[in-house]
C-alpha cells in the first residue's frame, strides 16, 4: 500500500471522506445486525449532509486532529479527533472494508493519538475486534455500553418540574459542569449543538444538568450534577419521543438511566464500549457519539 498517504484532512476531501464513512459504517452495521433487528439502510442525503457539516466544523475548530488515508484523490480511511482543554476525543474513525487489515487503521490511529499530546481521552468504540485491540494497546480502558430501545409507554411518564428550554446564556455554567464531570468543557461544541439540537436544562436545588435532544426526541448528550436531575432530564427526552426511541451510551456508572428506561417499558441491550484514558467514565452522564 505504498500509494496510500496518511495526511491532514482538507476541505476538498469532505465529500470523498463522507462516502468512505457511509460505506464503512453500513458494512459494519450490517455485520453486527441481530436477526431480530430491521435491515440496515444506507445513509439518507440529509444524514450525509449532517456528517459533512459536522466534520467541517471540527476542521475549522481543531484541524490538527482531522486525518485521512488517501489513495490518490480517493479517501479510503479517516480519523477525526479533537482537543478540548485537557480532554481529547475521537469523533469518528474507520477504513473502507476492502482496505482493512493492511496497517492503514494503525497509521491513522497513530496520527490522531499523536495529536492528543498525552491528554485524557474518551470515545465510543464499536465491537470490531481489530479496533478494540488497537484501543486497548493504546492505553484505553474499555467500559461495556448498554442501550435501551423501544416505544415509550406514555402512561409511565411522570410529571417533571424544573425543566426549561436552554439558551446561549446557559452555556457558561454547562461548561463548568462538563469540567467537573469529564475534566474539560465542550467549549465550541455547545454552540454547534445548540444550533442543531433542542437543549433542555435544569437548575433545581443547585443540582444543574442539561440534555440535548434530536428531532426524533432522542437524548443525544446528557450531563448532570446529581442522578435525580439526570433522571428528570431523561424523562423529558423520552416524553419528546415519537415512536421507537433509544437511550444510548449507558455505562454501569449510570444505572439511573437503566432504571428510567425500564420504567418507560424499554428493552435493554449491550453493544460497544466507552473507551477512556486517564479518567473515569463520567457520571451522571450519557456521552454523545460525536462530541463525547
Amino acid at each position: 500500500m505504498d500509494s496510500v498517504q496518511v495526511r491532514l484532512l482538507r476541505e476538498d476531501d469532505l465529500q470523498s471522506a463522507e462516502r468512505a464513512s457511509a460505506v464503512t459504517f453500513l458494512e459494519a452495521n450490517r455485520r453486527s445486525r441481530r436477526v431480530s433487528e430491521p435491515e440496515i439502510e444506507p445513509r439518507s442525503a440529509s444524514v450525509s449532509k449532517q456528517w459533512i457539516d459536522r466534520i467541517r466544523f471540527f476542521l475549522a475548530v481543531d484541524p490538527g486532529g482531522c486525518w485521512v488515508a488517501a489513495d490518490g484523490d480517493d479517501v479510503i480511511g479517516f480519523g477525526i479527533s479533537q482537543n478540548r482543554g485537557r480532554v481529547w476525543f475521537l469523533a469518528t474513525y474507520g477504513v473502507l472494508p476492502e482496505h482493512q487489515g493492511m496497517g492503514i487503521g494503525k497509521r491513522l490511529m497513530d496520527a490522531v493519538l499523536a495529536h492528543s499530546a498525552g491528554r485524557q481521552g474518551m470515545f465510543i468504540s464499536s465491537v470490531h475486534p481489530g479496533a478494540t485491540r488497537r484501543y486497548r494497546l493504546a492505553g484505553f480502558s474499555l467500559y461495556p455500553l448498554m442501550w435501551m430501545v423501544g416505544t415509550v409507554d406514555r402512561s409511565t411518564l411522570p410529571v417533571v418540574a424544573g425543566i426549561r428550554e436552554g439558551q446561549v446564556s446557559d452555556l457558561e455554567w454547562m461548561d463548568r459542569l462538563d469540567q467537573d464531570l469529564r475534566g474539560a468543557g465542550h467549549g465550541p461544541d455547545h454552540g454547534y449543538m445548540l444550533d442543531t439540537l433542542r437543549l433542555v436544562v435544569s437548575r433545581a436545588k443547585s443540582r444543574p444538568g442539561y440534555a440535548y435532544i434530536d428531532d426524533q426526541g432522542r437524548g443525544v448528550l446528557l450531563a448532570a450534577a446529581h442522578p435525580e436531575t439526570a433522571q428528570n432530564l431523561l424523562w423529558e427526552a423520552l416524553a419528546s419521543s415519537r415512536g421507537d426511541t433509544a437511550v444510548n451510551s449507558i455505562t454501569t456508572a449510570n444505572e439511573w438511566a437503566v432504571d428510567v428506561g425500564l420504567a418507560a417499558r424499554l428493552d435493554i441491550g449491550q453493544e460497544g464500549y466507552l473507551a477512556v484514558r486517564g479518567m473515569k467514565a463520567p457520571a451522571p452522564y450519557l456521552a454523545s457519539g460525536h462530541f463525547l
